[in-house]
């Protein structure tokens, strides 16, 4: 059994809204996986292994592309990118900051969680947003002061009914 090394007031840093996680002597916590992060810097090294002396298999540069959380230990992460490439990333490298990114093709945000509603405005594919808001099959979602309604299918980085308040 894992005795925690001290209590984390996350408040958005590790799941949207707050949430209280317990850290543990070896780097791990009590949050569940697999979870949505996103990265915290602008420069980033995926790894083949948990550990410096593993080589590095992608370098990332885009602050808050979301990654999914699939295992911990001890400090790193192994994660899985909107790609579907799995390695492992050191836990200081991540924000529990709920992002998404545009799938496949221009999409239509919307002023309310519903097709009838006004367009709000267009999107392009890859585009990294910030999440606000899911329930069911919508997600509100930010970019560069604009927001709007998002069809959770169109993008990458929630599950299926995740609710997420933020």
């Amino acid at each position: 059994m894992k005795t925690p090394l001290l209590p984390l007031l996350l408040a958005g840093a590790l799941l949207a809204g707050s949430a209280t996680a317990a850290e543990f002597a070896d780097g791990t916590t009590d949050l569940p996986t697999p979870r949505f992060v996103s990265l915290k810097s602008g420069r980033a090294m995926m790894r083949s292994g948990p550990g410096t002396r593993f080589p590095i298999k992608w370098e990332y540069k885009r602050p808050g592309l979301p990654l999914e959380i699939l295992k911990e230990y001890e400090i790193w992460r192994q994660v899985r990118d909107p790609e579907g490439e799995i390695g492992w990333m050191n836990k200081a490298l991540l924000t529990g900051t709920r992002t998404g990114i545009v799938r496949d093709q221009v999409r239509l945000l919307y002023v309310a969680p519903d097709l009838k509603s006004r367009i709000a405005w267009r999107i392009a594919p890859g585009a990294v947003v910030t999440i606000t808001l899911c329930e069911d099959l919508w997600c509100r979602v930010s970019k560069d002061g604009k927001s709007g309604y998002i069809l959770r299918s169109h993008m990458w980085g929630t599950y299926a009914r995740e609710k997420i308040e933020g």
